[in-house]
């Protein structure tokens, strides 16, 4: 019988009796096995959280309570409990399950989520709201909501997640945090805190436990209960009520570390919880991978795979093979890096927990002394980087661009207003697919353009990609940026030498003695505009540049299309708020140039929400089919430079 099939809401999974939630559990992990495995998606986060999420949906009725998730990669068995299975055959795609909460598809998600350290600090506020209001939960107001905040030992010592435990010590009411240790977030987690969780998980013995808890117990608010827990589950009980604990120095009691896996004892212990009066932390233990041996493994490779395939050999057990889509520029990044600290002992490079999403994990082999991983924790990354710029190094960032934005002020104070040299390398620039809106690199452009002596660039191709690093490594006067996709590189001019880097110098791919037009294309949109002029083959004269800087501008060459009349398109993937348009734009208007003649294709003033890049491209209308269109539009149409001043079309 399938138990979760006949799950429509959480009322259909309380209503089971406890001995099938063990059915539940299996079948909700081979649907999300089975699903990632076609598409893609979060796959080992949420193997890990299976067990966890069904009892919190068991025991509290969060159509009324309140569910915060952290970064929400975790979220799939939450959807599949909440009326969301028939999304889930679209996993990430257009039309289906988004991997993240969204508010969009169910009430039950509060918040559309996919940045580190939020779940606490949010639901602090949420809790605050509710007691405002007269509806928060006490034990003299049973039908008022509780809250509960889900966060990992990873995402719990971001600042913003440090920020919200201080504001949640001083809360006076029912507030629950469940900390989901699993000794992982995307790589393993770096610092203090995460060596402190792993000396807690092995230090002590059930019966020190025990004994501290005993008496620890009788000094809290709500102890007795705690204690008579303790009592009623005797030896198979692993949990503790810590004394001295991190979280303590909060204010918040803390319980644990439990299994995480273990049915009976979280359904007991978050029973107690939801009628605690006071704020707590419930230190939960889990394995990232769950259920599948491939994935406890190696829950870095399988955090988030592509499609993969899982074949059963005679005498081999089995094996997975995770479907290939060509040389990643995060592959090649991590080469190119590679090969510049080899050549220059005074290069180091940082990432923020994600050694294998920005391509460095072999360099921590081949250079432990001279990179380092932060942790999700962007802001100190970057003052980190800051400080050894200070001291005389020149120090690389890898970071997501949707993450950098958790680091703008240390960029502008740290960095720029101290004319230092750090060097960021965007990955997942632009729009990045199926993570859809919470991770698109849509703003590093306007982010890091208002920053005086910036160099904002971008790469259209791995040769591209190795000049421009080459050229940071020398760049002194400021802050330094490249940015690229979460795509494979192109071949399209691998057999052209790319001219190295010259600041503020665009590089031309196609040009003509007259053209009609011409392509300034910012990073890969060169790509899709080559694609483009091939698809008109020969119907127009349409020149093509490699634009490569943001920041500063190629003055001379907008000067001289626009005063031989040649009209100018700009392409980028990035909004068209504030982005390399717009700089052209700006550098234009400076320079006393009408700026008629040009039409800028950018992301649109609005989310763009998951599904197939190629999808999202078209969308913006940026795509080489769009560009087409745009080309055929603007030359089809009468010369704009042959209409009067007065009534020129605003583009």
């Amino acid at each position: 019988m399938n138990l979760l099939g006949s799950i429509h809401s959480p009322a259909q999974l309380k209503a089971l009796p406890p001995a099938d939630l063990v059915q539940v559990c299996a079948e909700i992990r081979h649907a999300i096995c089975d699903q990632v495995s076609k598409s893609g998606g979060h796959l080992a986060p949420n193997l890990g959280v299976v067990e966890l999420t069904v009892a919190l949906h068991y025991v509290f009725d969060f159509a009324h309570d309140r569910l915060l998730f952290d970064v929400g990669h975790q979220c799939y068995t939450h959807k599949l409990l909440t009326g969301r299975q028939h999304l889930l055959p679209r996993l990430r795609q257009r039309g289906g399950m988004s991997g993240f909460p969204e508010p969009r598809e169910s009430a039950y998600d509060l918040f559309t989520v996919g940045h580190a350290g939020t779940a606490i600090p949010t639901a602090v506020g949420m809790a605050r709201g509710d007691s405002l209001q007269g509806e928060g939960w006490s034990p003299d107001q049973p039908k008022g909501r509780r809250t509960v905040s889900l966060i990992g030992d990873a995402s719990i010592v971001n600042g913003v997640a440090m920020e919200g435990l201080n504001n949640a010590g001083t809360l006076r009411r029912q507030f629950l945090v469940v900390l989901n240790d699993n000794g992982m977030s995307i790589a393993k987690p770096q610092g203090a805190v995460a060596t402190y969780f792993d000396r807690l998980r092995l230090s002590h013995t059930y019966a020190e436990f025990k004994k501290r808890a005993k008496e620890v117990a009788r000094h809290m608010p709500g102890g007795d209960r705690i204690k008579d827990l303790y009592h009623r589950m005797g030896e198979s009980s692993k949990a503790f009520v810590a004394e001295n604990h991190w979280f303590e120095h909060f204010g918040l009691v803390t319980v644990g570390p439990i299994d995480g896996h273990d049915l009976p004892t979280l359904i007991d212990f978050l029973n107690e919880a939801k009628h605690f009066d006071r704020p707590m932390v419930l230190h939960v233990k889990t394995i990232k991978g769950k259920g599948f041996e491939f994935a406890e493994q190696d829950a870095c490779a399988f955090h988030s795979p592509a499609a993969f395939k899982i074949e059963t050999l005679e005498n081999e057990g089995c094996r997975v093979e995770v479907k290939k889509s060509g040389r990643s520029f995060t592959a090649a990044f991590g080469e190119i890096l590679g090969d510049l600290m080899k050549r220059d002992p005074r290069v180091v490079a940082c990432t923020a927990a994600m050694p294998d999403g920005t391509g460095v994990t072999k360099i921590f082999e081949q250079f432990p002394d001279r990179i380092w991983d932060s942790g999700i924790c962007e802001s100190n990354a970057f003052d980190m980087m800051a400080g050894l710029a200070k001291t005389g190094w020149k120090p690389f960032f890898a970071v997501y661009s949707t993450f950098l934005q958790r680091a703008f002020d240390q960029a502008f104070q740290e960095a720029a207003l101290q004319g230092l040299p750090v060097r960021l390398c965007l990955d997942r620039a632009g729009l990045v697919g199926g993570d859809g809106a919470v991770h698109h690199g849509f703003c590093d452009i306007a982010l890091l353009c208002v920053l005086p002596k910036a160099c904002v660039m971008a790469a259209m191709d791995e040769s591209s990609l190795r000049e421009c690093v080459e050229f940071m490594r020398d760049y002194s006067e400021g802050v330094s940026s490249v940015r690229y996709p979460r795509d494979s590189v192109s071949t399209r001019f691998e057999s052209t030498p790319c001219p190295p880097f010259v600041l503020g110098r665009a590089r031309p791919l196609v040009t003509h003695a007259t053209p009609d037009a011409a392509i300034l294309a910012f990073g890969v949109c060169a790509i899709d505009a080559a694609e483009a002029l091939t698809t008109l083959d020969g119907e127009y004269a349409v020149d093509l540049y490699d634009a490569r800087f943001a920041k500063p501008i190629d003055g001379e060459l907008l000067r001289r299309l626009l005063e031989a009349g040649t009209p100018i398109i700009t392409i980028e993937d990035h909004s068209i708020r504030g982005g390399f348009g717009s700089a052209v734009l700006e550098t234009c208007n400076a320079m006393g140039l009408d700026t008629r003649l040009i039409t800028r294709l950018a992301l649109p003033d609005d989310w763009i929400y998951q599904g197939e890049r190629k999808e999202q491209l078209a969308e913006a209308g940026i795509d080489a089919g769009s560009i087409v269109r745009t080309i055929r539009t603007i030359l089809q149409a009468q010369p704009v430079a042959h209409i009067p001043l007065a009534t020129a079309p605003a583009r």
